[in-house]
C-alpha cells in the first residue's frame, strides 16, 4: 500500500487534488467518495431513463418463414442501461429464395459480424433511412445494439463519424474487434452469445469515467415522454443555444435533434401496431403527429423501406 506524508498532495482521481493533513484525510476522502457516488449515481439515472422509454424495435423476420431466425438476448442487469440487447439472425434451413434483411431506422448503433468470420466486424450508426443487406445462404449474425448516447460514451468516439454507414469495427475500436475474433468462433451456442459479450462490457463499462450532460439527457428524455412529437423551439429548454444542443446530438446519437425526433416518432408506430381498421381511416396520420397521409407515408417508407399498408401486414 503506498503511503503518503502529512501535507503532501496527489490527484485525486476526482479531477481535483486533495491536501492530505493527518486525520483530516479520512474525513476528506469520505467526502470525496460520497460525492463521487452521488455523481455515478446521478449519471446512471440519466442513462437509465432512455431504456425505460424508448424501446427501439426490429421487425421480425417474416418471408422467410421457418428458414431465418431472429432472436434478441438481454444482457447482465448491470448493462442494460447501456446495451438495448445482443441479437442473432441466422438461416434454420436451406433458403429456397435469395435473403435481404432490412433493417428499419432505430436510433441505435450496432456491431455485428459473421459467425463463421468474426475477425471481420463492424459497426453500424445512425440511420436517417431504413439499409437493406442481400445475405448468402448459410449465414449466422451475431450483433449488439446500443441505447442511443451509449456507444459513444464507452468508445469516445463522434457517433457522427459512424452516420448512415457500417465500417469496420477495428478502425473504430481496435481492441473490441480483436476480443470478437479470439472469443467467438462458429462452435458458439447461442447461449452462449450474452455470457461472452457480458464479460467484455462489464469490464469496458467499469473503466469508464462517464461524463454526462445534463443537458443532452434532459433534452432526449423530453423528446422520448413525448414519443418524437415535440416542438424543438419550443418544448425543449436546456439552457443552450439551438447549435449547442444540435453539436452535442450529433456527437452522442450520431444526428440531430430533429433527425432523432423523427426517428423515435417512427418507433413509436411500429410499437402501436395500428389495426387494419385505423389504417383505412383517412385520418390515422393525426395520431402520430402528422398533419396530412402523404407526408406521414412517405417518412414512414423512408425509415421502414414499405407502406404501412405492407408493413403492417394488411395488403
Amino acid at each position: 500500500m503506498t503511503s503518503y506524508s502529512s501535507g503532501e498532495c496527489r490527484e485525486s482521481g476526482f479531477g481535483e487534488v486533495i491536501r492530505f493533513s493527518g486525520r483530516a484525510i479520512f474525513a476528506r476522502i469520505a467526502r470525496y467518495l460520497n460525492i463521487k457516488i452521488h455523481t455515478v449515481l446521478k449519471e446512471l439515472v440519466m442513462i437509465e431513463k432512455i431504456r425505460n422509454l424508448y424501446a427501439p424495435i426490429q421487425p421480425t423476420v417474416k418471408k422467410s418463414g421457418n428458414q431465418v431466425s431472429y432472436q434478441e438476448f438481454l444482457p447482465q442487469t448491470e448493462l442494460l442501461p447501456f446495451i438495448y440487447c445482443y441479437w442473432e439472425l441466422k438461416t434454420i434451413a436451406k433458403l429456397d429464395n435469395p435473403f435481404t434483411y432490412r433493417v428499419v431506422t432505430d436510433g441505435c448503433i450496432d456491431i455485428f459480424f459473421e459467425l463463421h468470420h468474426p475477425d471481420n466486424s463492424y459497426v453500424m450508426g445512425f440511420c436517417k433511412k431504413y439499409t437493406e443487406f442481400p445475405l448468402e445462404s448459410p449465414f449466422h449474425y451475431i450483433g449488439v445494439r446500443f441505447l442511443p448516447t451509449t456507444f459513444s460514451q464507452i468508445f469516445n468516439i463522434d457517433a457522427s463519424f459512424l452516420s448512415n454507414r457500417f465500417q469496420p469495427l477495428s478502425h473504430v475500436s481496435p481492441a473490441t474487434s480483436r476480443f470478437i475474433g479470439d472469443y467467438f468462433d462458429r462452435d458458439i451456442t447461442s447461449q452462449q452469445i450474452p455470457f461472452i459479450f457480458d464479460q467484455y462490457f462489464l469490464d469496458a463499462v467499469d473503466e469508464k469515467n462517464f461524463v454526462l450532460d445534463s443537458r443532452l439527457y434532459s433534452a432526449i428524455d423530453v423528446i422520448l415522454k413525448k414519443c418524437g412529437i415535440v416542438n424543438l423551439a419550443t418544448e425543449i429548454n436546456t439552457g443552450i443555444s439551438e447549435r449547442q444542443l444540435r453539436r452535442l446530438f450529433k456527437y452522442y446519437i450520431g444526428d440531430t435533434p430533429k433527425s432523432f425526433s423523427k426517428v423515435v416518432q417512427f418507433q413509436n408506430i411500429l410499437k402501436t401496431k395500428p389495426s387494419s381498421q385505423s389504417l383505412r381511416r383517412s385520418k390515422l396520420f393525426y395520431d402520430f403527429g402528422y398533419y396530412d397521409q402523404a407526408h406521414f407515408i412517405k417518412d414512414f417508407k423512408n425509415f421502414y423501406g414499405v407502406t404501412p399498408s405492407r408493413a403492417f401486414g394488411r395488403e
